[in-house]
């Protein structure tokens, strides 16, 4: 629904690898950045590493919808525990994924390891919680809702991360996209009314409950805005590996929200 920056990031990939044979979505939950890498790049493999079962069964079933189910290849494993026997590979791709481990620096440098010298990494995070534009139906709820979520999906800048692991940094971008969907706008607010209740005035509270009751239309008519940014990064072609080193792990975060790979 949110995926505008998607294509955008996938054409990185492609710009720098046009002929990439393998890429590894790390966290790829539904599969939505696996499918557009598979779709984008037609001479690769991408392999899609989640933990969980669920996730990775629905993903070879939307493979098998897009006709791409012969290039998509499933991975079950925890990336807590280590880096999944993937092989070289040309590139990485981690969307909404990076921040829900407990140490992603390890992972950044079992990712530089894996990577063919000249490879790529695409790092995305979603940088302020996704917005209903109330403020037509209720001026300035959107900005405290954003307030009282502002603790989901922390992340550091990735970018000093992947330096340290042995990247060159390439490219730094920050992308708004904008939606309207029917599915979306009951869904969320019904999302934060339950899960934010404790953290919001009792005046929003009255005012999201007499908005799900009342509007529920104009609720689904609202646009959506959400805010990511994007991380190019490549192993350069040449130059010793990084030395193995303490650096302080990121710290755990337990989001309530996962957007699953379209993140």
């Amino acid at each position: 629904m949110l995926g505008g920056w998607l294509p955008g990031a996938v054409d990185l990939v492609a710009a720098h690898l046009p002929g990439a044979g393998t890429v590894v979505d790390l966290g790829a939950g539904t599969g939505t950045g696996a499918l557009a890498l598979a779709r984008r790049l037609p001479r690769a493999t991408v392999v899609a590493v989640d933990r969980s079962p669920a996730m990775l069964a629905h993903l070879r079933t939307a493979a098998a919808a897009a006709g791409v189910a012969d290039r998509v290849r499933t991975l079950e494993a925890d990336l807590d525990a280590g880096w999944p026997l993937t092989g070289r590979v040309d590139a990485v791709w981690a969307a909404s994924s990076l921040h829900h481990l407990a140490d992603a620096d390890r992972v950044l440098r079992e990712a530089h390891a894996a990577l063919r010298p000249g490879g790529v990494a695409v790092v995305v995070e979603l940088d302020e919680q996704v917005r209903l534009l109330t403020d037509a139906l209720a001026p300035g709820l959107a900005s405290r809702l954003a307030q009282a979520a502002s603790t989901w999906n922390v992340h550091p800048d990735w970018g000093p991360h992947l330096e340290r692991a042995g990247f060159e940094l390439l490219d730094v971008r920050h992308v708004a996209t904008e939606a309207v969907d029917a599915r979306f706008g009951r869904a969320w607010l019904a999302l934060l009314r339950s899960t934010l209740a404790d953290r919001l005035a009792p005046a929003d509270v009255t005012t999201l409950d007499r908005l799900l009751a009342q509007h529920p239309a104009t609720l689904d008519a609202l646009p959506v805005r959400a805010e990511r940014t994007v991380w190019l990064a490549r192993r350069p072609h040449a130059g010793p590996a990084p030395a193995a080193r303490a650096t302080p792990p990121t710290p755990p975060t337990s989001p309530t929200t996962h957007d699953g790979g379209a993140r």
